[in-house]
Protein backbone atom coordinates (compact mmCIF):
# COMPACT_ATOMS: atom_id res chain seq x y z
CA UNK A 1 0.00 0.00 0.00
CA UNK A 2 2.82 2.38 0.89
CA UNK A 3 4.46 1.64 -2.46
CA UNK A 4 1.46 3.04 -4.36
CA UNK A 5 1.29 6.18 -2.27
CA UNK A 6 4.94 6.95 -3.06
CA UNK A 7 4.25 6.48 -6.78
CA UNK A 8 1.15 8.65 -6.54
CA UNK A 9 3.08 11.38 -4.71
CA UNK A 10 5.89 11.21 -7.30
CA UNK A 11 3.36 11.40 -10.16
CA UNK A 12 1.50 14.29 -8.54
CA UNK A 13 4.61 16.38 -7.92
CA UNK A 14 6.08 15.65 -11.35
CA UNK A 15 2.83 16.82 -13.00
CA UNK A 16 2.79 19.87 -10.73
CA UNK A 17 6.34 20.70 -11.84
CA UNK A 18 5.26 20.65 -15.49
CA UNK A 19 2.49 23.16 -14.90
CA UNK A 20 3.81 26.66 -15.33
CA UNK A 21 1.91 29.87 -14.81
CA UNK A 22 0.60 31.31 -18.03
CA UNK A 23 0.73 35.06 -18.54
CA UNK A 24 -1.39 36.63 -21.25
CA UNK A 25 -1.05 40.04 -22.78
CA UNK A 26 -3.49 42.69 -21.70
CA UNK A 27 -6.70 42.26 -23.66
CA UNK A 28 -9.44 44.74 -24.31
CA UNK A 29 -13.08 43.73 -23.81
CA UNK A 30 -15.47 42.79 -26.56
CA UNK A 31 -17.57 45.80 -27.63
CA UNK A 32 -20.67 46.26 -25.54
CA UNK A 33 -23.85 47.92 -26.66
CA UNK A 34 -23.11 50.47 -29.36
CA UNK A 35 -24.97 53.69 -30.21
CA UNK A 36 -28.14 52.82 -32.06
CA UNK A 37 -28.89 49.79 -29.89
CA UNK A 38 -32.03 50.11 -27.76
CA UNK A 39 -30.07 49.25 -24.62
CA UNK A 40 -27.16 51.65 -25.25
CA UNK A 41 -28.55 54.51 -23.16
CA UNK A 42 -29.49 52.07 -20.41
CA UNK A 43 -25.93 50.71 -20.36
CA UNK A 44 -24.56 54.27 -20.07
CA UNK A 45 -26.86 54.87 -17.09
CA UNK A 46 -25.65 51.63 -15.48
CA UNK A 47 -22.05 52.77 -16.02
CA UNK A 48 -22.77 55.84 -13.90
CA UNK A 49 -24.73 53.92 -11.26
CA UNK A 50 -22.01 51.28 -10.94
CA UNK A 51 -19.62 53.98 -9.72
CA UNK A 52 -21.50 53.94 -6.41
CA UNK A 53 -21.32 50.16 -6.21
CA UNK A 54 -17.52 50.00 -6.21
CA UNK A 55 -16.34 50.79 -2.70
CA UNK A 56 -12.71 51.51 -1.86
CA UNK A 57 -9.80 52.83 -3.83
CA UNK A 58 -8.80 49.49 -5.37
CA UNK A 59 -12.30 48.80 -6.67
CA UNK A 60 -12.58 52.36 -7.98
CA UNK A 61 -9.26 52.00 -9.82
CA UNK A 62 -10.36 48.78 -11.47
CA UNK A 63 -13.78 50.26 -12.30
CA UNK A 64 -12.35 53.33 -14.04
CA UNK A 65 -9.82 51.23 -15.94
CA UNK A 66 -12.64 48.92 -17.06
CA UNK A 67 -14.69 51.89 -18.30
CA UNK A 68 -11.68 53.34 -20.08
CA UNK A 69 -11.16 50.01 -21.85
CA UNK A 70 -14.85 49.76 -22.74
CA UNK A 71 -15.05 53.27 -24.18
CA UNK A 72 -11.79 52.83 -26.10
CA UNK A 73 -13.14 49.70 -27.78
CA UNK A 74 -16.35 51.57 -28.52
CA UNK A 75 -14.35 54.45 -30.06
CA UNK A 76 -12.22 52.06 -32.11
CA UNK A 77 -15.28 50.29 -33.47
CA UNK A 78 -17.05 53.54 -34.30
CA UNK A 79 -13.98 54.96 -36.03
CA UNK A 80 -13.68 51.78 -38.08
CA UNK A 81 -17.30 52.22 -39.22
CA UNK A 82 -16.59 55.88 -40.07
CA UNK A 83 -18.87 57.15 -37.30
CA UNK A 84 -16.36 59.86 -36.43
CA UNK A 85 -18.52 62.08 -34.22
CA UNK A 86 -19.66 59.18 -32.04
CA UNK A 87 -16.14 57.74 -31.99
CA UNK A 88 -14.73 61.08 -30.92
CA UNK A 89 -17.22 61.23 -28.06
CA UNK A 90 -16.37 57.70 -26.92
CA UNK A 91 -12.64 58.47 -27.03
CA UNK A 92 -13.19 61.57 -24.89
CA UNK A 93 -15.04 59.42 -22.32
CA UNK A 94 -12.20 56.89 -22.36
CA UNK A 95 -9.67 59.67 -21.79
CA UNK A 96 -11.69 61.05 -18.89
CA UNK A 97 -11.77 57.64 -17.19
CA UNK A 98 -8.09 56.95 -17.84
CA UNK A 99 -6.98 60.34 -16.54
CA UNK A 100 -8.56 59.58 -13.16
CA UNK A 101 -6.38 56.50 -12.58
CA UNK A 102 -3.31 58.19 -11.00
CA UNK A 103 -5.50 59.81 -8.33
CA UNK A 104 -7.04 56.43 -7.51
CA UNK A 105 -3.61 54.78 -7.37
CA UNK A 106 -2.48 57.50 -4.94
CA UNK A 107 -5.55 56.80 -2.80
CA UNK A 108 -4.63 53.11 -2.72
CA UNK A 109 -1.07 54.01 -1.70
CA UNK A 110 -2.35 56.25 1.10
CA UNK A 111 -4.26 53.28 2.48
CA UNK A 112 -0.95 51.47 2.85
CA UNK A 113 -1.73 48.81 0.27
CA UNK A 114 0.93 47.54 -2.13
CA UNK A 115 0.10 48.97 -5.56
CA UNK A 116 2.58 46.97 -7.63
CA UNK A 117 -0.05 44.73 -9.25
CA UNK A 118 -2.41 47.64 -9.98
CA UNK A 119 0.42 49.72 -11.42
CA UNK A 120 1.50 46.82 -13.62
CA UNK A 121 -2.06 46.33 -14.86
CA UNK A 122 -2.43 50.02 -15.67
CA UNK A 123 0.95 50.07 -17.44
CA UNK A 124 -0.09 47.06 -19.54
CA UNK A 125 -3.42 48.72 -20.28
CA UNK A 126 -1.73 51.98 -21.29
CA UNK A 127 0.60 50.12 -23.64
CA UNK A 128 -2.35 48.29 -25.23
CA UNK A 129 -4.33 51.53 -25.50
CA UNK A 130 -1.40 53.25 -27.24
CA UNK A 131 -1.13 50.33 -29.65
CA UNK A 132 -4.83 50.58 -30.54
CA UNK A 133 -4.65 54.36 -30.85
CA UNK A 134 -1.60 54.17 -33.13
CA UNK A 135 -3.61 51.85 -35.36
CA UNK A 136 -6.42 54.40 -35.43
CA UNK A 137 -4.01 57.09 -36.61
CA UNK A 138 -3.31 54.94 -39.66
CA UNK A 139 -6.97 54.30 -40.53
CA UNK A 140 -8.73 57.59 -39.81
CA UNK A 141 -8.67 60.91 -41.64
CA UNK A 142 -6.75 63.75 -40.03
CA UNK A 143 -9.84 65.94 -39.91
CA UNK A 144 -13.49 65.38 -40.70
CA UNK A 145 -16.21 67.92 -41.34
CA UNK A 146 -19.40 66.51 -39.85
CA UNK A 147 -22.44 68.22 -41.31
CA UNK A 148 -25.86 67.45 -39.84
CA UNK A 149 -28.99 68.26 -41.80
CA UNK A 150 -30.34 71.28 -39.90
CA UNK A 151 -27.46 72.66 -37.84
CA UNK A 152 -23.97 73.98 -38.34
CA UNK A 153 -21.10 71.76 -39.40
CA UNK A 154 -18.57 70.54 -36.84
CA UNK A 155 -14.91 70.15 -37.71
CA UNK A 156 -13.40 67.16 -35.94
CA UNK A 157 -9.63 67.11 -35.52
CA UNK A 158 -9.47 63.35 -35.24
CA UNK A 159 -5.69 62.90 -35.37
CA UNK A 160 -5.17 65.67 -32.82
CA UNK A 161 -7.63 64.00 -30.46
CA UNK A 162 -6.04 60.58 -30.93
CA UNK A 163 -2.56 62.04 -30.40
CA UNK A 164 -3.83 63.76 -27.25
CA UNK A 165 -5.15 60.39 -26.03
CA UNK A 166 -1.75 58.79 -26.71
CA UNK A 167 -0.01 61.61 -24.84
CA UNK A 168 -2.38 61.17 -21.89
CA UNK A 169 -1.58 57.48 -21.63
CA UNK A 170 2.15 58.15 -21.90
CA UNK A 171 1.95 60.80 -19.18
CA UNK A 172 0.11 58.36 -16.90
CA UNK A 173 2.84 55.81 -17.64
CA UNK A 174 5.48 58.37 -16.65
CA UNK A 175 3.55 59.20 -13.48
CA UNK A 176 3.35 55.52 -12.51
CA UNK A 177 7.04 54.95 -13.22
CA UNK A 178 8.07 57.70 -10.79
Amino acid sequence: MRKYSIYFAFLFFSLFALVRPVFADYTLPYPSYMPGNKLYKVSRIFDVIENYWHFGAIAQTKYHLQLSDKYLVEAKTLFEYKQYLLGSDALARSDMQFSSLPAHINAVSKEGVDTLLLRTTIKDAAAKHVEVLQGLLDTTPETFNWTPEKTKATLLNIHAQIQSAIDLRNSVLNTLNN
